[in-house]
């Protein structure tokens, strides 16, 4: 049975402890829209997958509760920074696998001012999940006083260029890219526009990485209507849907540390795989695709995922952004919403807030930001820790429910 998105619905991303809101508040206004958006009541939705980092066990329910109270199951889902993400995929799987018929993904996070701590409690490596991870980078790189997870993926940053002449203007472009395009994104933390020497002289954050390359920590939430293909032709929402094509998730192999090197261990083998598994069963590849929403949780990510994806060859990602190509008028047109560079990163929401921009631009609705004849959409969105999910959307109605 195939899935379909029916409706999204989010809140604008913001600077943590700057609105009176908690996240409950947060909810109510993603999956009120969400719910509005498909044109349907609480009351249809069957379950409700709800993903977060940073609130106590049954956060979820708490949350989901200002929907309505109607005894559903709410299921509560950690998976670092591909939580969003893995929400929608367990809604996916329910309803392509008969469960259910309608399903609502929820993803929202209220976080503290200043750098993620990388997964340690009180510092303690020995203890954190990403110990692994983080003794990969010390071994090559040793361990400096900035915050960790800028380190480890600028040290990986440093890598490439090592490896491939990739040059700091190239990493700086590809934020001077996500925040022009946050220009135009009503729900963005930033829509503040810079150059590249503006991105390359702010404050540094972990060589080669500075603060203008780095996504912030940010409040809100999005939400996701996921739907069967019945329940979309019961409720007349053929025009409204967007297929679900195909989604993978991957976690760490042992490839992601026998190499030793951070470029690995930051997630590239775990989302070139989830790729490769979306393109075998789509029946489509990159060169399909029209406008991708990705995880450039720090500039360097987004030049590894244009090769993981498949964009450009090893090596060759630098100059892909330098290029154009990535932004509009070029081939692909890359976090149009501003990326969580630019539009904010609060964990739990970032994969839904990402299929939330596809479906409106599959759909046309995305304003100024729209890109010209999106048919077909790419999310990914990653974890440390390690989780990658890749998924693929395609926006033609007719073809989605079977109408030739």
């Amino acid at each position: 049975m195939k899935a379909y998105i029916a409706g999204v619905g989010m809140t604008r991303f913001e600077k943590p402890e700057t609105r009176d809101w908690q996240y409950w508040d947060m909810v109510r206004e993603a999956g009120g829209k969400a719910l509005e958006d498909a044109g349907i009541a609480y009351t249809e939705v069957e379950q409700v997958p709800v993903g977060y980092c940073f609130q106590a066990s049954t956060a979820g329910q708490r949350a989901a509760y200002e929907l309505g109270l109607t005894g559903v199951p709410v299921y509560n889902v950690n998976n670092n920074c591909a939580t969003g993400s893995t929400a929608l995929m367990l809604a996916r799987q329910f309803v392509e696998g008969g469960i259910s018929d309608c399903v609502l993904a929820l993803g929202f996070e209220k976080m503290t001012r200043g750098p993620l701590g990388g997964g340690a409690d009180g510092g303690d490596f020995r203890t954190s999940p990403v110990a692994r991870h983080y003794g990969v980078m010390a071994a090559r790189h040793g361990f400096e006083a900035t915050p960790p997870t800028a380190q480890i993926f600028g040290d990986a940053a440093r890598e490439h260029m090592e490896k491939y002449g990739t040059t700091e203007a190239q990493l700086a472009a590809v934020g001077a890219k996500n925040h022009r395009h946050s220009a135009h994104n009503p729900y963005a933390q930033f829509r503040d526009v810079y150059t590249v020497d503006e991105i390359l002289a702010s404050r540094p954050v972990h060589r080669p990485l500075t603060k203008l390359q780095c996504s912030p920590t940010s409040d809100g939430a999005a939400a996701a209507v996921v739907v069967s293909e019945r329940f979309a032709q019961r409720h007349g929402l053929g025009d409204r849907v967007v297929e679900i094509v195909a989604q993978a998730m991957t976690t760490d192999t042992e490839e992601s540390f026998a190499s030793g090197s951070c470029i690995d261990v930051v997630g590239l083998p775990m989302s070139r795989e989830a790729a490769r598994r979306v393109y075998e069963r789509a029946g489509l590849g990159i060169e399909d695709v029209d406008v991708v929403e990705l995880h450039d949780c720090f500039s360097v990510n987004e030049l590894l995922t244009y090769e993981a994806l498949g964009m450009c060859a090893a090596g060759e990602s630098g100059k892909l952004v330098e290029s154009g190509a990535t932004t509009y008028g070029g081939r692909w047109v890359v976090n149009p919403s501003g990326g969580l560079i630019s539009k904010g990163h609060p964990l739990g929401a970032t994969g839904i807030a990402q299929i939330a921009e596809l479906t409106w631009q599959l759909r046309g609705e995305a304003g100024a930001r729209q890109v010209p004849g999106a048919r077909v959409g790419l999310a990914h969105n990653i974890g440390l820790g390690g989780a990658a999910v890749v998924t693929l959307l395609r926006g033609d109605r007719s073809v989605a429910l079977g109408v030739v």
